[in-house]
C-alpha cells in the first residue's frame, strides 16, 4: 500500500469537507476508509467522475486534505490535477460539483467530461 503523500493534486473546499464529513458521520463509515475520487469511462462526454467511500486499494495515492483521507489511483491524477471539489445548496443546485481545468468539454449536468 502507498503511504501518505503531502501535497495533494485536488482541492476540497471548506463547503465539501463539511458534507462529506457530514455523510461519513450519517452513514456510519469507519476510518477504515478515504475518500476516493477518480474518474471512468462513461457519461455523456466521455469519463464521468469517481466520488466516494472506498477502502485503500494497491495502486492508490493517499492524501491527507483536512484529515480525511483520501484516495486516488495514480493514473488519474492526469485527468484531476488540479481540480476543485465543491458543494453547492442552491434552490436550482444542489450537491457536489466538479471544477476540473483539465476538461476540454462539460456536459451540462456537471459529472461528465472528456480531456
Amino acid at each position: 500500500m502507498s503511504e501518505t503523500i503531502a501535497k495533494s493534486p485536488i482541492l476540497l473546499t471548506p463547503g465539501a469537507i463539511k458534507q462529506l464529513k457530514r455523510i461519513k458521520t450519517e452513514q456510519n463509515i469507519d476510518d477504515n476508509h478515504g475518500l476516493r475520487i477518480g474518474v471512468k469511462g462513461g457519461g455523456c462526454s466521455g469519463f464521468s467522475y469517481v466520488l466516494g467511500f472506498d477502502h485503500q486499494k494497491e495502486k492508490d495515492e493517499v492524501y491527507q486534505i483536512e484529515g480525511m483521507k483520501v484516495l486516488m489511483e495514480k493514473s488519474h491524477g492526469i485527468y484531476l490535477l488540479g481540480m476543485e471539489i465543491d458543494w453547492q445548496d442552491g434552490l436550482e443546485n444542489r450537491g457536489f460539483t466538479f471544477n476540473n481545468p483539465n476538461a476540454q468539454e462539460t456536459c451540462g449536468c456537471g459529472t461528465s467530461f472528456s480531456a
